[in-house]
């Protein structure tokens, strides 16, 4: 079952951690997102000129007219009768909804409101219901009044996408490219890219794609028919994860997901290790503005390399936001049987949560709060005997980033169930009192190193040490991970923009 923990965050870096030291990936991929948000010089320009635009534009606008267009030109030529005009020099065409042609000539007509560059053009699109696009490309055609037009071989960014086509398609409310390609590896030569036949950018922050190829390097490492991911968020899912543990040997792990009905998705996390062979399990997803279910079947590892065979199990979950205040509520039901090492049981969760948003603090302290409640019940096939927990699970986590570099963390977790009291040591600690600590610090702009502690509080003893380096490549990342207490090496690689 899926922990509610406030702090649990899908991570572009993920440390795989059970000292706590995931809050980390929250601070991290914080830091991206501001970077990743913070507008280029050139967008801030295009917002001013706007504002200049509209101040001089007259008050009372026609209603249901075009928005208006600001041409500028070193040298402009106009047919007042025919509305045919001609710039050149250093061309700008800006339009107040937040568009923006450049170029060295362009010519079209006001009458039918078409705009004209044969040559290279740069276009840029800056609107708040929108993802933002920047692209340099030839042959433009686009009619501002429609807002319908097209752009050939044309390259840039989508979002925090790194896209280029053969045709790009101008629509009021989505672009659609033609032999395209999407990454988020900003290097020259792409570690990592997807091509597509066709893909289409809507204005939900979705891009949608139709029989793409996923590559690595120059070579092809999957097909799909269809696929569509969100702009706004960080997901590296495409491309699977390459690792080495004491306890799996080498292994590669991906996902697969095939949508086939609206709100339905099938699901395929592979895994395929030298010790055990193949530990894969397969899932069917209905997802539905807060609601998720989930039927699962196939083999599931926690952090401490132990296995659970679900066989099946289905999972319901629902999560929400509450308006205008700053806690979401969750609620989780997971029943199914399970089959470990020493036990085959049918098994039920149930686990309610409420969850504070992060508390931002002076001085860059963060403290996030979660509570719940949660009942385990096991009837075993064997005997028929129950087992049962119940009880509150507490999380207190406070961050401090020092600067850049530098930050920290203390914790507090209880958790009622253990070892001590559970059928299954899947997940679960050997004891329930949990204090943990560690900090981050950046070397350099590609190597991050990471320690994490807990400590057993209940009998006074470190339980667990964690050590991480980081190493950022083009667009992928290496993670070592030293578990001293274990005395277990583990690596992992897997692709991420940073």
């Amino acid at each position: 079952m899926l922990s509610v923990n406030q702090v649990a965050v899908e991570a572009v870096y993920e440390a795989k951690t059970d000292t706590g030291a995931s809050i980390f990936d929250y601070i991290e991929n914080r830091r991206r997102e501001e970077r990743a948000n913070a507008l280029t010089a050139e967008q801030r320009r295009l917002l001013q000129e706007i504002e200049e635009t509209k101040q001089r534009l007259p008050k009372n606008l026609e209603e249901g007219k075009p928005a208006p267009v600001a041409f500028e030109g070193e040298d402009m030529t106009y047919n007042v009768v025919t509305g045919e005009f001609s710039a050149t020099g250093k061309v700008d065409i800006v339009q107040i909804e937040g568009y923006k042609f450049t170029s060295d000539q362009a010519e079209g007509n006001t009458n039918t409101q078409e705009i004209r560059i044969k040559n290279k053009a740069h276009m840029l699109q800056l609107k708040p219901d929108a993802p933002r696009v920047t692209l340099d490309g030839y042959n433009t055609v686009y009619n501002y009044g429609t807002k319908i037009g097209t752009m050939d071989k044309a390259k840039g960014k989508a979002g925090e996408y790194y896209i280029s086509g053969k045709r790009f398609e101008f629509y009021p409310d989505h672009i659609v490219v033609h032999d395209g390609s999407q990454t988020k590896c900003g290097a020259h030569t792409p570690d990592y890219k997807l091509t597509a036949e066709r893909m289409e950018i809507w204005p939900e922050q979705i891009i949608r794609m139709y029989n793409l190829r996923m590559w690595i390097k120059n070579n092809v490492v999957g097909k799909k028919e269809y696929s569509e991911r969100r702009l706004d968020v960080n997901d590296s899912g495409y491309f699977p994860t390459v690792g080495y543990d004491k306890d799996s040997g080498a292994y590669v792990e991906d996902s697969f997901e095939f949508p086939f009905i609206k709100h339905f998705t099938g699901v395929i996390n592979a895994h395929l290790e030298t010790k055990k062979g193949i530990r894969s399990n397969a899932e069917i997803h209905y997802n539905n503005r807060n609601l998720a279910v989930r039927g699962i079947y196939g083999y599931y590892r926690d952090d401490d390399g132990r296995y659970i065979q679900k066989e099946p199990s289905l999972d319901i979950s629902y999560s929400k936001h509450f308006d205008g205040y700053p806690y979401s509520y969750s609620a989780e039901y997971e029943i199914g049987h399970w089959v470990g090492t020493n036990a085959r049981s049918l098994h039920q969760e149930f686990e309610v949560g409420l969850s504070r948003d992060p508390i931002i603090l002076p001085g860059k302290y963060f403290l996030f709060l979660h509570t719940s409640y949660k009942i385990t019940t096991d009837k075993v096939r064997s005997t028929g005997n129950n087992t049962r927990t119940n009880g509150m699970n507490y999380d207190v986590t406070l961050a401090k980033e020092f600067d850049d570099r530098f930050a920290a963390f203390t914790a507090y977790h209880y958790t009622k169930s253990n070892t001590k009291n559970s059928l299954y040591a899947f997940d679960v600690d050997d004891y329930s009192h949990k204090f943990e600590a560690g900090f981050s610090y950046r070397l350099t702009n590609l190597d991050r190193v990471v320690i994490g502690w807990k400590f057993d509080t209940s009998e006074g003893k470190l339980a667990d040490a964690d050590y991480y380096w980081f190493h950022d490549f083009h667009c992928s990342t290496a993670i070592l991970r030293w578990r001293d207490k274990r005395k277990k090496l583990e690596a992992h690689w897997e692709f991420a923009p940073w």
